[in-house]
């Protein structure tokens, strides 16, 4: 098969796009847990949260949460609206691939809407950890299967044709 130059680095931004929203996801279930256990405090679990790539200046569970809820949406969009009709485009037998992907995206945000609804009971019971465990679990099982399959179906038709 023939893949052009920018064709493999369209593959390849894709994987690294999903590999660092694994790599937040796994920082922001750890420090979860940590501070679930009573391991890390507040504070500590602040400055950690702050060394991670997706911060902002204001940082809280709650914060870290929404800006990764807002890069997973934002990526999403890009995909739905420029990456998925190309890819249609250019080769219609992809149609089921990319239905099942929209169909994903739309679980996917519904998840992050149940991490922001269990975020503000969290901040009402703090203490309470059991919503916000059972919301950011059901995300994690959601999109790690969701970038997983995109890039078993998409990478390779993304080098031949690019982006």
């Amino acid at each position: 098969m023939n893949y052009t130059d920018q064709g493999r680095r369209d593959g390849k931004a894709l994987i690294e796009v999903h590999d660092l929203l694994r790599s937040e996801l796994s920082e922001l279930r750890d420090i979860l847990r940590q501070v679930r256990d009573g391991a890390m405090l507040a504070g500590d679990a602040r400055a950690a949260l702050n060394e991670m790539a997706l911060r902002q200046n204001d940082w809280t569970l709650g914060a870290f949460c929404a800006r990764y809820c807002g890069v997973v949406t934002q990526h999403h969009g890009v995909e739905d609206a420029s990456m998925f009709p190309h890819l249609a485009r250019r080769e219609p037998q992809l149609k089921p691939v990319i239905d099942r992907l929209t169909e994903e995206h739309l679980a996917i945000h519904d998840a992050i809407q149940e991490v922001d609804r269990a975020l503000t009971e969290h901040m009402t019971s703090p203490e309470n950890h059991d919503a916000i465990q059972s919301a950011i679990d059901y995300l994690t099982d959601a999109l790690l299967s969701h970038l997983a399959y995109e890039e078993q179906e998409l990478v390779e038709p993304l080098a031949r044709l690019g982006f």
